[in-house]
């Protein structure tokens, strides 16, 4: 029901969208003020959750490791696995946010009928299908800053260039189109058909990926099949960028359902599990090296407060406490 919910949800803006992108009144709407008030709320949205992050305590020395800890000088440590260095922290977090290292050693446990007996068993198809999927937005955020700047950086054509290696097609056919279409589905069906996945999903999981996948799709109808005018979009984004914005007239209404889907991701990013992105470079499990033997971790929170220690228990209750016959160390 959920991902039905945010299925129609999607057609329904994408529906608007078109309609009011032939309306000529509400083309500045969809155009101009929806964009604006969009990356207002991602901004405001991505700095208080950062600033609320980084005001979060941190009492104890809490790294997750999965190595030996640096101790004696003839026990060899994994730098990597458990750093005992800023290098090494640095590294490990690279390696996690970059190829997603955690969870390429994923496990999925599922339940034979000969037994029956509980099997573990490696899960690359989820590491394979999420990097796929990061890396494609990547390229395509990059990709599409061709529409902002004015020359195009070298480094964006040499980019297409790569993207379009194969030359399939004209206009060419570009991987990352196939990969993060490919990769959404995968995601979408794993959520479907996998019933402990399916089972802790909810409506804001599904809306995330039809909403990615609508922004993928619309995208890619705009390139191959729905031909519009890349320059009156670029004078649209360029406009957008130097806050003097103009909607031309050449600009299809098909445009709009792609920019209207984009803008809804960039309010609804801050407050949704996608802002992991950000997250996963406060997170003191990860950016924290495992030094506890070489430095002593001291809670910058700890104010003093009023204690009862045993001593001043046992003097004030020492006759009935001696009277009950009950041990006490100071008699």
């Amino acid at each position: 029901m959920s991902a039905l919910t945010s299925f129609i949800l999607i057609v329904v803006a994408a529906g608007l969208a078109f309609a009011g992108g032939e309306a000529h009144g509400s083309r500045v709407l969809l155009g101009v003020i929806l964009p604006y008030v969009a990356m207002a709320a991602f901004l405001a949205g991505i700095v208080y959750r950062v600033l609320k992050w980084a005001a979060a305590p941190v009492p104890f020395h809490i790294p997750t490791t999965c190595g030996q800890q640096k101790s004696l000088p003839w026990i060899k440590s994994s730098w990597i696995e458990s750093p005992h260095t800023r290098l090494g922290v640095a590294v490990r977090m690279a390696l996690e946010i970059l190829l997603f290292r955690s969870l390429f050693r994923n496990s999925q446990a599922h339940i034979r009928p000969e037994g029956p007996r509980l099997v573990y068993a490696e899960n690359k198809w989820l590491w394979l299908g999420a990097l796929a999927f990061h890396w494609s937005m990547l390229i395509i955020v990059l990709r599409h800053l061709r529409y902002f700047v004015v020359p195009v950086p070298r480094f964006i054509l040499g980019m297409d260039a790569v993207d379009g290696f194969f030359q399939i097609g004209a206009p060419q056919l570009l991987l990352t189109d196939v990969i993060i279409v490919a990769a959404l589905l995968f995601l979408l069906q794993r959520r479907l058909t996998n019933p402990q996945v399916r089972y802790i999903s909810l409506f804001s999981d599904y809306l995330a990926l039809f909403l990615l996948l609508g922004i993928a799709v619309s995208g890619i109808l705009m390139r191959y099949f729905f031909k519009v005018d890349l320059e009156g979009i670029k004078q649209l984004a360029v406009g957008l960028v130097t806050f003097s914005p103009t909607v031309p007239a050449s600009v299809e209404p098909f445009f709009f359902v792609h920019l209207t889907l984009v803008s809804f991701l960039l309010a609804y990013f801050p407050f949704s599990k996608l802002v992991h992105m950000g997250g996963i470079f406060l997170s003191p499990t990860r950016n924290l090296a495992n030094n506890s033997r070489m430095v002593r971790h001291v809670n910058p929170w700890d104010y003093p407060v009023k204690v009862h220690t045993y001593q001043e228990w046992e003097e004030e209750f020492h006759d009935k406490i001696k009277a009950a016959g009950m041990p006490l160390e100071r008699e």
